[in-house]
């Protein structure tokens, strides 16, 4: 019995002697190798600190960051999203390295090189590595796959977003917009002031998920409902775990938020799986021409060695990945849109001449919505500087050049969007302005560089759904502007926040009241 205690004594210690030796390589050996690494190439930043590297200091600066309180006349936000970016970029210029715990992260602003690793077709720049809990709550699909899968997934994906495909979806999105509309006449009716308070920011979550529902899934919002609760309460854990990603494996723990991200992502999974199923058991001649539809005949009709087949994980994941993106985003980006336009009565009653022109009080269809020129700018000022994504990450594959940067492989790359869209010597001086007119003569022509519009990335991984989200959103504006005009409330707070998505801190606040054509 000595014998075998003193075995698995000496066993223990060579795990605890092992373990240690593989927290000192990662965490102080191999982060001072790399930061003499690009140091030596001209590249410096802040100093790595033990285990956490610069998020320590990160988290200081945005915590304070988020007490600051802005104009409404004011559209940069970065000193509140990205104090520690502004603070290192005046100490070490536009290119420079941090540690997000063990990981080596290069920031780049200069869009020669952002340009070089979008348009990237080699795969030589992957999508940056995801917790558990972003993955739960985004799904590995388009958004988080690399390589042959995501080639896969977006060719099988693809005929959803047809022009033709999308015309269809038009009248579903306006029919969901005329429910919501409704609701706002309903409580207008029956206020003396014929005036009403609306957080425009909630209405859209709504309106923006129902869409969705309909349009790609083939359900209603009531049915979808569990998902998008359950992905509200995955987006705050998902961000609760950030602080713990410096720790190696603590996301698989059974702690109290792990096992409640577990439970959640198990709810998803059954909503999702009586979608699937009650839509295989109404199908008569196909399994539908929507996304839902497009995801299940490849799996069900393809072989498992075709080029063209889905499995039904991968079914599961694609449509979360669907459900965020097109719930979030664009609902945002109407929230965003219109507080400009609360604020801006003169672009609020062009935007309405427009829309009378072309479209009188009619329901909008697709070919109107195509003519709404001025409508499309000022969503295209709104995605420049209030774009729902505010950075893009991706990691280098293997050891590789960027410029003149000989990076080394596993090393992130972080694109800070909000940062680039307000670069007076890429946009003009009046960068920090909101200007429709910029995008008069088309995006290509906005800026000095013809990429510059990096709201839905451009180049291979271009965002999919960026056609599908412009459109809903012309459509939404255009029945708004048809029947209401609007101004912001007093009770609003000008502090734009980044949780995965930029949205308004405390919500939209408008006051709404009929216009008189």
């Amino acid at each position: 019995m000595e014998r075998y205690l003193r075995l698995i004594s000496g066993s223990i210690l060579v795990i605890i002697l092992s373990l240690l030796l593989r927290v000192l390589l990662n965490h102080l050996w191999r982060p001072y190798v790399i930061t003499k690494w690009y140091r030596e190439q001209g590249i410096h930043g802040p100093k790595y600190k033990f285990i956490y590297g610069c998020y320590e200091e990160i988290m200081k600066l945005t915590s304070s960051a988020k007490e600051i309180k802005m104009d409404i006349n004011s559209h940069d936000f970065t000193p509140r999203v990205f104090p520690h970016f502004l603070k290192w970029m005046s100490a070490y210029g536009k290119t420079f390295l941090f540690w997000y715990g063990p990981i080596p992260q290069i920031f780049i602003s200069d869009m020669e090189l952002v340009k070089q690793v979008l348009s990237d077709k080699a795969g030589f720049f992957l999508k940056a590595d995801t917790l558990p809990a972003f993955e739960a709550l985004l799904g590995k699909g388009l958004v988080l796959t690399n390589g042959l899968d995501w080639a896969r997934h977006r060719r099988i994906l693809s005929p959803a977003f047809t022009t033709d495909k999308l015309k269809r979806m038009t009248r579903k999105m306006t029919e969901c917009t005329r429910t919501m509309i409704e609701g706002w006449e309903n409580r207008i009716e029956q206020d003396q002031k014929r005036q009403i308070e609306i957080d425009l920011n909630d209405q859209f979550l709504e309106l923006t998920a129902d869409v969705i529902s309909h349009t790609a899934f083939g359900s209603s919002f009531i049915e979808g409902k569990e998902v998008f609760s359950a992905q509200k309460e995955l987006l705050v854990l998902a961000f609760e775990s950030i602080l713990n990603a410096t720790y190696p494996g603590f996301d698989y723990l059974p702690t109290k938020n792990n096992i409640k991200r577990w439970r959640l992502d198990r709810q998803v999974r059954r909503t999702l799986i009586k979608i699937i199923h009650e839509r295989m058991e109404v199908r008569d001649d196909g399994y539908g021409n929507d996304l839902l539809g497009l995801m299940l005949e490849t799996c069900m009709n393809g072989g498992k060695e075709s080029n063209n087949y889905m499995s039904m994980d991968e079914i599961m994941h694609e449509c979360k990945t669907f459900f965020f993106a097109g719930h979030e985003t664009t609902a945002h980006l109407l929230s965003w849109t219109m507080f400009y336009l609360s604020t801006n009565e003169d672009w609020q009653a062009r935007l309405r001449d427009e829309i009378l022109r072309e479209c009188g009080r009619e329901v909008p269809n697709a070919d109107m919505l195509s003519k709404l020129k001025l409508v499309n700018m000022v969503l295209l000022e709104a995605l420049r500087l209030y774009g729902p994504a505010v950075q893009i990450y991706r990691k280098a594959s293997q050891d590789m050049k960027l410029g003149t940067i000989i990076l080394l492989k596993g090393t992130a790359i972080a694109i800070p969007i909000a940062i680039l869209h307000r670069d007076k010597e890429i946009w003009g001086p009046d960068a920090d302005e909101f200007n429709p007119l910029r995008f008069e003569n088309g995006i290509n022509k906005a800026a000095k560089h013809s990429n510059a519009l990096l709201s839905f990335s451009f180049g291979p991984r271009a965002c999919i759904g960026q056609t599908f989200a412009m459109l809903e959103s012309k459509a939404v504006i255009a029945m708004i502007l048809q029947r209401f005009s609007f101004r912001i409330s007093p009770n609003y707070v000008h502090k734009p926040d980044e949780k995965l998505t930029l949205q308004p801190m405390s919500g939209l606040q408008v006051i709404i009241e009929p216009v008189n054509i």
